[in-house]
């Protein structure tokens, strides 16, 4: 019988896996040493998910230790769902066929945590077999390979919308900034540590933020570095597949943005410059020196005034929360006063949900009319960040109506015209956009409403402001 040591965070079901390799048998084969309460779980187009995971009661542990040669406490360390306890095993002890080594199907991020490809050199090298696919939990910041120049791919992603369904792994090896950022990353979380934060949540909000930047950099002139580094980790060029490229390359291409931005939110004397460029009250000045230095941060000069005015995202929540708690104050209704705190809708999309609504629309009928396929990224992007921003404006606006009559006409008037600015300026933007999608004209005027006339001008004078 062969040892079969488990790695370290490696995911139940990838271990049974390379079991089954060492004897030269494909994983299915030893499905029957265990009853299965359910089915193996697989992506909406059918395919088996790379990041299924296995749950056993205490006999079905047992047979797994056996099956490995090692004992029972050696696989508990190594495999986080080892000794995950489910309610459908315990029912199951009882029930026909009780005394015989039971499992279930899980989706492993629902089980513990984020879920990732392994290194295949890696594993090679600890287990001495090439050629095994492993998979293990691991967390953004983990992703990063330094020994062989790899970034690890999510295992929840369905890569087959861009035909790589064999893709692990994007390389490094021309991106030395990626793999320094990793080992950068040991002081960051360190410093979160120390200051009383969950390093985990430090990284959300820093991943969130460059993740905002990373979609509206599509009509950043000045951008030059992602594009780049882009180029590097599609092989050489995105070619046409540009929108596929990416979404699977954001998290390793903005990696050392992600890193800088987190060392950045946890210095204080940051947090003394977004109260100062306050003035103690919001809104911040487009010139002020927070984003500013923020901007020489990342590497670029020019980011500050664009990060300022970008309204409603992460980093504006960041700075409200810091400046209501240097004054003392309670934030508006749905707001906290934790700079950590994440919203729900400033979470950045993961790679796999990204990929599911891309691949929904290139097998959709008619998928030329679908919005994300008929209106270029980069238009979406810049509809959406002027909205937020409009939101943004008007939420500044709760409670303001107390204090000296002048002063509260002034920050309203200004405050709605503004974001009455804001939002015409979506108006148009999206009514152009849908005109050029290829909608009916009369269509699209009759929900603006306006008439068509004037909406076919608006269009020409669109087009010649862009020639």
């Amino acid at each position: 019988m062969f040892r079969v040591a488990p790695l370290a965070g490696e995911t139940t079901w990838s271990l049974i896996g390379r079991v089954a390799a060492r004897y030269g048998l494909d994983a299915g084969a030893l499905l029957g040493c265990w009853q299965w309460g359910n089915h193996r779980p697989r992506h909406e187009g059918r395919g088996l998910r790379a990041d299924a995971e296995v749950l056993l009661d205490p006999v079905g542990r047992r047979v797994l230790a056996e099956l490995c040669g090692v004992g029972e406490e050696v696989l508990a360390r190594a495999l986080l769902a080892f000794g995950w306890e489910d309610p459908k095993l315990a029912a199951s002890e009882a029930g026909p066929g009780a005394g015989s080594g039971r499992a279930l199907w899980r989706v492993g991020g629902a089980v513990a945590g984020p879920v990732a490809l392994g290194c295949g050199l890696c594993a090679a090298r600890r287990t001495g077999t090439a050629g095994v696919r492993v998979v293990r939990y691991a967390p953004r910041w983990e992703r990063v390979c330094a020994r062989h120049g790899r970034w690890l791919l999510d295992a929840d992603a369905d890569l087959s919308a861009g035909g790589r369904e064999g893709l692990e792994f994007l390389d490094l090896r021309e991106l030395p900034e990626v793999v320094a950022a990793r080992r950068r990353w040991g002081g960051v979380a360190r410093r979160a540590v120390g200051a009383g934060v969950e390093p985990g949540r430090v990284f959300a909000l820093a991943h969130a933020v460059v993740a905002r930047w990373w979609e509206q950099a599509l009509h950043w002139d000045l951008e030059e570095v992602w594009p780049w580094r882009l180029h590097l980790v599609a092989g050489g060029g995105a070619g046409g597949d540009l929108e596929w490229w990416r979404i699977v390359g954001r998290d390793a291409v903005v990696f050392p943005e992600v890193v800088a931005v987190a060392d950045a939110l946890l210095d204080p004397a940051m947090a003394q410059l977004a109260w100062v460029d306050s003035g103690g009250e919001r809104p911040l000045p487009a010139d002020g020196a927070f984003c500013r230095r923020l901007g020489e941060r990342v590497g670029r000069p020019w980011l500050g005034p664009l990060a300022a005015t970008d309204f409603g995202g992460p980093l504006t929540s960041w700075m409200g929360a810091v400046i209501r708690l240097r004054r003392g104050a309670g934030g508006p209704p749905g707001y906290g006063n934790d700079p950590w705190w994440l919203r729900q809708e400033h979470q950045s999309v993961t790679m796999a949900g990204q990929l599911r609504v891309l691949g929904k629309e290139e097998k959709a009928p008619g998928s030329g009319r679908m919005w994300r396929a008929a209106v270029p990224a980069e238009e979406r992007a810049l509809i959406t960040s002027t909205i937020a921003s409009a939101e943004e404006q008007l939420l500044q606006l709760r409670g303001v109506q107390t204090g000296p009559a002048a002063d509260v006409a002034r920050r309203l008037l200004r405050g709605l015209g503004h974001s009455a600015a804001l939002l015409d300026h979506a108006w148009r933007r999206t009514a152009l956009a849908a005109a050029n999608s290829g909608i009916p004209l009369e269509e699209v005027a009759q929900w603006a409403g306006m008439p068509a006339g004037a909406l076919r001008d608006m269009l020409a004078a669109s087009q010649e402001d862009d020639g």
